[in-house]
């Protein structure tokens, strides 16, 4: 199989089957292709598949098409009829012309020359600039994400640097080729993967005695515009055997984190509740949980908070949004697999201050402790 080139239909045939979600086994069982080729076809994107890469668009002008709008444009004729002639819209007539020179200027071998030019690949790209990348590369250390880098970009960087998408962040961690940023600071991101993956995971808990569901929450709590309603949960270390509590304020996302020694409903209740007994009582008013067995003992826990607990329905993680997406940022700093019991509260204290320091684009690009410390004033003023 040495010099063997896959052919152009075959290749783009296998890039179609993968972005339609087909695994490797199953595009092997639609094209006569081994598994060494279809790695070294797929892996270097790492899993992103441009719409271009599929098939030829048809979008772009050909050199005869540039040819007649010359010619048409020498007989005075309109923009739309020499659209309706070329069967393309009078708009895309109207911008190549105005590209070109105008009316009077246009020139189709040149319009063809600059329009092939713009089109080739690759293009210069931004993170090559050094600075730039430095300036991404130490925020992704920090655990930032690439949107919140993209942002702070926009609105807090040095103009000398300029502007990225986080889009463009993703791809150059991604795409093997691009280069700009070190392949091993994919492991920063929330994911910690190299690749785009689509993946689903349903959460199976049991009955506890004197749940009260979510659909009995007060509707205040709902539309996040009165502060003091909190979501919790657990996050589970190597082989079950340790776990940390987090709780997340739902209108800032503001974030508590505490030790549980284990997971016994006792435990978990007397640790939440003396983590949440140093804030003001206006923002204790509820808490949301799942049916995680370890909030059987939620009655306790209103007992000492004076808080009452609503639960989810089952396997309904996105009613507690805001703490399912705040996991994801905290394994990061936890990673799946590994002991939490090493970790004593001033760590969790630490983590909580730099992921309440982060700016968050549900928040309009403030930090939750920005959110939050109006409302600790005004209670202490």
């Amino acid at each position: 199989m040495a010099g063997w080139k896959m052919p152009v239909e075959v290749r783009r045939e296998v890039l179609r089957l993968r972005a339609r979600g087909l695994s490797y086994t199953q595009i092997m069982a639609r094209v006569d292709v081994s598994l060494g080729w279809l790695s070294a076809t797929l892996a270097p994107l790492g899993g992103v598949i441009r719409q271009d890469m599929l098939a030829p668009t048809g979008l772009r002008l050909s050199l005869a098409e540039r040819v007649e709008i010359r010619v048409a444009l020498e007989r005075g004729w309109s923009y739309r009829r020499i659209g309706a002639e070329l069967g393309r819209a009078a708009s895309t007539v109207c911008r190549e012309v105005a590209a070109g020179g105008g009316r009077a200027g246009y020139r189709p071998v040149a319009a063809h020359e600059r329009a092939m030019a713009a089109a080739r690949r690759p293009k210069p790209r931004k993170l090559a600039d050094p600075r730039l990348c430095a300036a991404v590369s130490s925020r992704l250390e920090q655990l930032w994400s690439p949107q919140q880098i993209a942002c702070w970009l926009r609105q807090h960087g040095d103009a000398s640097l300029g502007s990225v998408s986080h889009e463009t962040i993703y791809k150059s961690l991604y795409v093997q080729g691009r280069g700009e940023l070190r392949r091993e600071l994919a492991r920063c991101l929330r994911t910690g993967r190299a690749a785009r993956l689509q993946q689903g995971r349903l959460q199976r808990r049991g009955k506890i005695a004197g749940m009260v569901m979510i659909s009995e929450r007060p509707a205040e709590a709902a539309d996040r515009a009165v502060p003091g309603h909190w979501e919790g949960d657990l996050i589970i270390g190597k082989n079950g055997k340790s776990q940390i509590a987090t709780l997340v304020e739902r209108s800032t996302r503001y974030v508590m984190l505490a030790r549980i020694a284990d997971s016994r409903a006792e435990t978990v209740a007397a640790a939440l509740a003396r983590q949440i007994a140093v804030l003001p009582g206006h923002l204790r008013r509820s808490l949301t949980w799942d049916q995680g067995k370890e909030m059987s003992g939620h009655a306790a826990f209103t007992i000492a908070t004076g808080i009452p607990v609503y639960f989810c329905d089952p396997h309904s993680p996105w009613q507690r949004g805001s703490n399912e997406n705040t996991n994801g940022l905290l394994r990061q700093y936890f990673p799946k697999g590994t002991s939490l019991a090493g970790y004593t509260q001033d760590d969790l204290d630490a983590v909580a201050i730099q992921l309440n320091s982060r700016p968050r684009q549900t928040l309009s690009w403030q930090t939750p402790a920005e959110r939050l410390r109006p409302m600790l004033v005004a209670t202490t003023g």
